[in-house]
Formats: structure tokens, C-alpha cells, sequence
């Protein structure tokens, strides 16, 4: 049993490294200030090569995996970019994956090529105001008319809506009543996202301004036939293809968001005197820094196991569940930790603790909450009755 990364995977580490460099703290203090996507921080990354890291060599990409591809999203964390950097370019990584799945060779040669070239950016639109994470019971309706479709309905917490060319959307073909299956009838498609049929409403939210969060109103969206993912009406099982990776990606972004801030703390603990003695001296101190970084590092070791399960082709989903439920918990204790360990410097914007307190409740939140999560794995693993 090998827990060693690869030189390769080592190099890709030390490369985004490098790259995050030129995007110091201060830009990313800057764009939590001011917001506004970060089009060159996407553009280097884009330029470097790494947008297609997951993605097939035959399209333009590396034709790496989601560990690659976890470690690379960690690595953009860690450098202070937090979520901010990461959901800049999270969508590119995971998010097209049931189309290099289930898409034609025409389709992964018209759309994964300016996507990994940063040309286009995408979004990805499944959630809904009404439905939550309950996906079957979405409201957005797709109907065929001749060789196009024409969708309605709206989407929520729909991440750089305001910036895509594109959209990966799932919609529901056939009612639920008349489908033989809750999930069946749910049909995904990778269109255009057309603003003069698509309404793209911002959400002011606590934190990532550099990222915008939105809702969705879709009125008559005319999408032609080749923009369909697959078969009709399976849309809810490509999209699983997508799930898994983006639930190990998330871990692995919280994951090196805590590393960021148990660096801060750490530095701070050594460097800041108090009666004459580091407070990191003090084991009131050391020892929540030091459960932090034990946290954290079981954390990678579940995230590794699933994306190394995801690239062999085997059952994740408890893994890759797990994985980001103990990264999400494992970031927050470590940026709460962080902030207490600064004392009311922590509170100070120059500190940079109070961004990445702010940002540690999107991996607790999104994509799935805790206690679902809790419920998964007690149903699925465990055996016990459904709970919901």
C-alpha cells in the first residue's frame, strides 16, 4: 500500500504553485472587496494547459484524472486563492465530464476544445428554488418541437451564470407522473445560454464575491437536438458522472483552504509574543492547531481514496460523500481555529482569515448539505430505513 504521490502528480502541484504566485494575497483581498470574475487568474490557468487536466487528450486535454485534477483544485486553495480561485475554474474540471462520458465524438469536438482553451466558459444548471436536492422533482420542462427543444423554469445558486457562454442544464422530458421512475424523464443538455431567453439574476451572498452565485429564469429557450447529452429521459443518471468528481473536487478545495489557514495560524502562533512568550508556546494554542492538522489530513486521505476508486472505474459514492463531509468539517474547525488563534486580528481584512472563515461554509453547504450526507451513508453503507 503506496500513499506516495507520483512525480507527476508532484510536478502538477508544484506547477500550479508556481502559477498561483503571480496571484498574490492581495488580489484575492482585492477581488473579495470589489468582486468581479477573475478573468485573468482563469485566462493563466487556461493558458498553462490545466483547464483541460481531466479531459481526453483527442479534445485538447491532458487526459489526467479527478486525482490529478484534486490535486491541482488543493493546490489553488492552499495558495490563498481559497474559493474564490477554485470556483473560477471548477466548473471546466468536473463539470463536462458526462459529456466526455456520454457525449458524441462530435459533440466532445465542438464543445470541450474552447472550453479548455478558455474560450467559453460554462455553467452548470440543476438546482431549483422549489426542488432543492430533491433533482426528481424539478420544475424546469424541455419539449420536443420538430429537432429542437423549447425549455422553461428557472435554476438557483447557478456559480458564473454571469460570465458563460454555455450552460450544461437538466430539464425534465416527461412528467413524473407518467415516468416509470422518478428518475427517469430527466433529459441534460449543453447549450447556449441565450440572455435574451435566459435571465441571469445575481445572488448577494456572505462570501466568494469574486465568483458570482445566481438565479436562473428560463422563458422559452429554444435548444436544437445536437445540444442533447445522450438519450432522452437519462439525463438524472449522466449527471452522476458529474456528482462524484465534483464532491472529491470540493474536498480536496477545502481541504487546502484549511491548509491555508492552519499555515496563517501556525506563523502567527510563533511570531505573536504575549507576557513574554510565542502564544504558540501555550498548549491552549498548540493543541487545537495540531487536531486541525490531523483533521485535515484524514480528510486527503478519503479524498484520495475516492478519486482513486472514481478512476478505476468502481463504486465512490459513499467515498466521495464522505470525503467531502469530513473536508468541509475539517476546513471550517481549521478556519475557525485559525481566526481564534489571531485573536481580533483575526477579524482584520489584511489578516485574510475572516475570507477564508467566510468561504469555509461553502464546502459544509454545497453542492450536497452534511445531514444528507449523514443520511447517504446511513442508508447506503449502513443498511438502515431511508430517512427522507
Amino acid at each position: 500500500m503506496d500513499f506516495a504521490l507520483s512525480a507527476e502528480q508532484e510536478s502538477i502541484r508544484d506547477a500550479i504553485a508556481r502559477l498561483c504566485t503571480r496571484f498574490d494575497d492581495a488580489y484575492w483581498l482585492e477581488r473579495d472587496r470589489s468582486g468581479g470574475f477573475p478573468h485573468d487568474f482563469h485566462a493563466a490557468v487556461a493558458e498553462a494547459g490545466w483547464l483541460g487536466i481531466a479531459m481526453p487528450t483527442a479534445s485538447g486535454g491532458a487526459g489526467l484524472g479527478i486525482v490529478e485534477a484534486a490535486l491541482m483544485m488543493q493546490a489553488i486553495s492552499e495558495s490563498g486563492a481559497g474559493f474564490s480561485g477554485a470556483s473560477a475554474v471548477h466548473m471546466n474540471i468536473f463539470g463536462l465530464n458526462p459529456v466526455v462520458v456520454f457525449g458524441t465524438d462530435a459533440q466532445r469536438a465542438r464543445w470541450l476544445p474552447p472550453l479548455i482553451a478558455g474560450r467559453e466558459k460554462a455553467c452548470f444548471a440543476v438546482t431549483e428554488p422549489d426542488s432543492g436536492l430533491d433533482t426528481t422533482r424539478l420544475g424546469t420542462t424541455a419539449t420536443r418541437v420538430g429537432d429542437r427543444y423549447v425549455l422553461s423554469g428557472r435554476k438557483i445558486w447557478i456559480s458564473t451564470a454571469q460570465v458563460a457562454d454555455r450552460m450544461l442544464i437538466l430539464a425534465r422530458t416527461t412528467p413524473r407522473a407518467e415516468a416509470r421512475k422518478p428518475t427517469e424523464g430527466l433529459t441534460l443538455f449543453y447549450t447556449t445560454l441565450d440572455r435574451t431567453r435566459v435571465e441571469v439574476r445575481e445572488i448577494p451572498k456572505m462570501g466568494r464575491a469574486a465568483v458570482d452565485s445566481n438565479l436562473l429564469f428560463i422563458d422559452a429557450l429554444e435548444v436544437p437536438l445536437e445540444d442533447r447529452v445522450g438519450e432522452e429521459g437519462r439525463g438524472f443518471e449522466y449527471i452522476l458522472h458529474g456528482l462524484n468528481p465534483e464532491r472529491i473536487l470540493i474536498a480536496a478545495e477545502a481541504i487546502g483552504l484549511g491548509r491555508a489557514a492552519l499555515t496563517r495560524a501556525a506563523a502567527y502562533a510563533r511570531e505573536r509574543v504575549v507576557f513574554e512568550r510565542p502564544i504558540g508556546a501555550n498548549q491552549g494554542i498548540q493543541h487545537p492547531l495540531a487536531r486541525c492538522w490531523m483533521d485535515l489530513e484524514a480528510a486527503q486521505l478519503m479524498t484520495l481514496k475516492a478519486a482513486w476508486l472514481y478512476d478505476r472505474g468502481k463504486p465512490c459514492g459513499a467515498e466521495a460523500n464522505a470525503a467531502k463531509y469530513l473536508a468541509g468539517e475539517a476546513c471550517f474547525r481549521a478556519c475557525e481555529t485559525a481566526m481564534l488563534t489571531h485573536g481580533g486580528m483575526g477579524y482584520a481584512s489584511e489578516f485574510h482569515i475572516e475570507r477564508y472563515l467566510r468561504e469555509a461554509m461553502i464546502p459544509r453547504i454545497a453542492p450536497i448539505s452534511p445531514h444528507l450526507i449523514l443520511c447517504f451513508i446511513a442508508e447506503k453503507v449502513l443498511g438502515l430505513p431511508k430517512s427522507y
